[in-house]
């Protein structure tokens, strides 16, 4: 009689090992695929924000050429200013000099 209880309570706890094995193994592959997704997800939101950061760059280098230009136009324009100014002065100064010589001719 002991012999046969000692026999059930073999395959009883045999019967429990195979169920822990079983829900062990339903855990793992529970949380392998889990972690699957979770890595999938994190790659798709660092291509995403990848993506965006392109995209704002983008558009800053396509903003950037107009104000370039801008600026261009700008520095053309104080040149063209100082230019003008110049050929005044020198204008100015050669008559001054013309002035100056008609009066020692006097």
């Amino acid at each position: 009689m002991k012999t046969i209880l000692l026999t059930a309570a073999a395959l009883a706890l045999s019967a429990c090992s195979v169920n822990v094995d079983d829900t062990a193994e339903a855990d793992a592959n529970a949380a392998a695929s889990d972690v699957a997704a979770t890595t999938r997800n994190a790659i798709e939101d660092v291509d995403a924000a990848t993506e965006r950061a392109l995209d704002t760059a983008e558009n800053a280098m396509d903003g950037a050429g107009p104000a370039l230009d801008r600026v261009g136009d700008a520095i053309g324009n104080a040149a063209d200013r100082a230019e003008t100014a110049i050929d005044n002065a020198t204008d100015r100064a050669g008559r001054a000099a013309d002035a100056a010589a008609n009066e020692v001719e006097r």
